[in-house]
């Protein structure tokens, strides 16, 4: 049961909340429309990265909601609701795959492999559109599925205050796991890496893995302080959560540093032309700028921003460096998927801003909504006390 000295008094969030998302969703809709009408193909590339960070924020949420299920934490139990409604925008994820699945054939060459190709007719029993198509549904499925079941459980556990539920849902989690893992490592051969069909990786999957994490934890972290610091949770939590969320943020960043940084290592020492040329085609024109500063914005800004203890503490610090590991997840996919659009530069235009605008906006209404209908704390986990007590 939970203990009489928890005081949480449900907050409905100001009515600003919902102005700004819906502003964010229209103007960013509309910029996405007006792309494709003007350069579809363009748009189908900046469709390709919204989708695919939305993807992180959806199912990287909902990966973390079931690692405390299976870690039995118990600093993040009073924040595991925000996990849960960001994993909800899991259900809008067709809203941003279904255009890219009309414009299959003008993305992906694969779809119509020239005869002398033998490497794209080999792959074809894997790269054709009726399994992708498929890998594609099957995978927001069962990404779907374990939502429904897992929060379903939380949810209810606020009523019955029933220990089995979480229980049942470390089982659940379990499962999820494997799951996970290969859905989207897929996910990142599917839509990142098979836009250049003759290359590959073999850490590409955990590759983006690493962004997608940094991605939920930052995401999460920007309504965690923001709704900490104004009084929706409950009272009591210490800023010794920050420091946990904030430890997180900066380990995974390291973590993408690793993988990154192996990645290009063994292709470079490698040095086979079928794996080299990828990298190169980075290197070309004004890319080799944006490669640098993929290092920088990726790597040295969040580290150094992050490196002490007092920065993983601060409230507004933790905000601001959440801010910029989003910023920067999107330029990693932007530097995965554009130079195979644009060759020999970064000519940007008004059609890059549309997704960030309508992801965002999709964010905060999706947030909002279940905020209304939902607690925002997990009143009836037996962890919560623990949770709220939490020192380092």
């Amino acid at each position: 049961m939970i203990s009489s000295s928890v005081e949480y008094r449900k907050k409905e969030l100001p009515s600003k909340v919902q102005t700004i998302g819906l502003g964010l969703l229209l103007v960013g809709l509309l910029i996405v429309v007006l792309g494709y009408l003007v350069n579809p193909e363009r748009s189908a590339y900046n469709n390709i990265i919204g989708l695919t960070f939305l993807i992180s924020i959806a199912v990287g949420s909902l990966f973390f909601v079931t690692i405390e299920f299976l870690s039995g934490a118990v600093w993040s139990t009073p924040f595991r609701r925000v996990g849960e409604f960001l994993s909800s925008t899991v259900w809008v994820l067709p809203l941003l795959f279904i255009p890219l699945l009309l414009n299959v054939n003008t993305i992906f060459h694969w779809t119509h492999p020239a005869p002398a190709d033998k490497t794209l007719i080999d792959k074809a029993p894997y790269l054709n559109v009726n399994f992708f198509i498929v890998r594609v549904i099957v995978f927001w499925l069962i990404w779907l599925l374990f939502y429904y079941l897992i929060i379903k459980n939380s949810r209810k556990q606020d009523q019955t205050r029933d220990q089995y539920l979480t229980k049942k849902n470390i089982k659940l989690s379990a499962i999820f796991m494997p799951l996970f893992a290969l859905t989207i490592s897929f996910t990142a051969i599917d839509w990142l890496m098979s836009i250049e069909p003759h290359w590959f990786s073999t850490i590409f999957g955990v590759y983006y893995f690493s962004g997608t994490i940094l991605a939920a934890l930052a995401v999460g972290a920007i309504f965690i302080v923001l709704l900490n610091e104004r009084g929706f949770f409950v009272k009591g939590i210490h800023t010794d959560s920050y420091y946990s969320l904030g430890a997180l943020i900066f380990a995974f960043t390291n973590f993408w540093a690793y993988i990154a940084f192996s990645q290009f290592l063994l292709i470079w020492y490698a040095n086979l032309p079928e794996e080299t040329f990828w990298f190169l085609a980075r290197w070309e024109g004004n890319w080799k700028f944006f490669s640098v500063g993929l290092i920088v914005v990726h790597f040295l800004v969040p580290y150094i921003g992050l490196l002490s203890q007092p920065s993983k503490m601060n409230p507004k610090r933790l905000i601001f460096m959440s801010g910029w590991i989003l910023f920067a997840h999107y330029y990693d996919l932007y530097w995965l998927v554009m130079p195979n659009f644009f060759k020999d530069g970064i000519p940007l235009s008004w059609i890059e801003l549309g997704f960030p605008l309508l992801i965002a906006g999709l964010m905060i209404l999706v947030f909002y909504y279940q905020a209304k209908k939902n607690n925002l704390v997990p009143i009836g986990d037996p962890k919560l006390k623990r949770g709220i007590d939490f020192r380092l």
